[in-house]
Parts: C-alpha cells; sequence; structure tokens
C-alpha cells in the first residue's frame, strides 16, 4: 500500500506542477493535511485553495454552507476573511456563477477542478501563494 506522502508528492495543481499546501492554520483539506488533495480517491472535492472573504462567507451562509462558525465535532475552527481553505469545487463553482468567487491560490488548487471550471477563469480570480 502506498504511504499517503507519497502520494502526495504525485498530486498536481492546475497548473502542471506539484501540488502545493493551502493551509495549516486553520488547517484545511478533505483529509485535514493543509492540502487540496485526493491520495487518488475518487468523489473527494474539496479541491479549490482560496482566500476567503467576507462577501464569500456572506454568500456561502446564503446558500446553505455555513463556513464561519466553529464545528469542532468536525475539527473546524470557522473561518474569518482572510483564511485559505479547501473549498468544494462545485461550491467555488456556484459563487464564481454568481459573481462572489474568492481568489484561487492555483499552485496549491488540484488539477481535477480542471474538469469542472476552466483555467482561465481560475486564472482571472488568482492570487499568488505567497499571498
Amino acid at each position: 500500500m502506498q504511504r499517503m506522502s507519497d502520494a502526495l508528492s504525485q498530486e498536481r495543481n492546475v497548473l502542471g506542477g506539484p501540488l502545493q499546501a493551502c493551509s495549516y492554520d486553520p488547517l484545511t483539506g478533505y483529509f485535514r493535511d493543509g492540502c487540496c488533495s485526493t491520495y487518488g480517491q475518487e468523489h473527494v472535492g474539496h479541491l479549490v485553495c482560496v482566500k476567503v472573504t467576507a462577501e464569500f462567507l456572506a454568500f456561502s451562509l446564503a446558500h446553505g454552507n455555513d463556513l464561519s462558525t466553529p464545528r469542532p465535532e468536525m475539527r473546524f475552527k470557522g473561518l474569518k476573511p482572510g483564511d485559505r481553505w479547501c473549498l468544494h469545487v462545485l461550491r467555488w463553482i456556484e459563487a464564481w456563477e454568481a459573481g462572489k468567487a474568492p481568489a484561487v491560490v492555483l499552485e496549491a488548487t488540484h488539477e481535477n477542478v480542471l474538469q469542472y471550471a476552466p483555467l482561465s477563469a481560475l486564472r482571472r480570480h488568482a492570487l499568488s501563494a505567497d499571498s
């Protein structure tokens, strides 16, 4: 069986390079490893590394996804503007179509996102990896 660290080293971002970490504080990712990784598993959708804004958090809450309220049972301390987070790709598309998409860190966004959203749209919302 392949170790998780080996699997992560093989994952790629939307630019074709190695998948970079999104955030360790708050600790993000479907696997709470800091990365928008899949480890080769299907149906992992938390693939878009974003920097959330107050506008996006309000949009998400209004659409049934409260990302601000802490949920300790899910190891989730709640997001505040400026936090980075691995957002579900369909939530990002919903926000993008509504003109409320948060900025994307391309280097930390999983290549599988390209099955759902064009790179051109992601680039229009791009944030540098060190921002």
